[in-house]
């Protein structure tokens, strides 16, 4: 399963289909990509999902993947998204992993 059991502690701001934030399917529902953590609505907290390693979203180096000259990081003005043990950037429905000069490309997700 994909839901780490986290609970993100003192989050104020409900999620849901008008709230601002980008939503994902995710494992049979919808999260929502806040500040870098992929937030789920569970009652009366937040869950933190990550998308997991799996075939649809390997974790593989991919050079012959392109950015046009754009480093993705902090501040790159493409959402992070929480993939395995690491954090990746929404390109185009696509989850891009900068590394070693260039973009891995570890497969699509799907926006709600």
């Amino acid at each position: 399963m994909s839901c780490n059991l986290n609970h993100h502690a003192n989050h104020d701001h409900q999620h849901g289909p008008a709230c601002g934030h980008t939503a994902v399917k995710h494992d049979g529902h919808v999260d929502y990509l806040h500040d870098g953590h992929l937030h789920h609505m569970h009652g009366d907290h937040v869950d933190e999902h990550v998308i997991a390693v799996s075939g649809t979203n390997p974790v593989q180096c991919t050079p012959e993947t392109a950015c046009a000259g754009h480093t993705h990081g902090p501040g790159c003005g493409h959402e992070a998204v929480p993939h395995g043990d690491h954090v990746d950037y929404l390109v185009d429905g696509r989850l891009h992993h900068p590394h070693a000069g260039h973009c891995d490309d570890h497969g699509p997700i799907e926006l709600a």
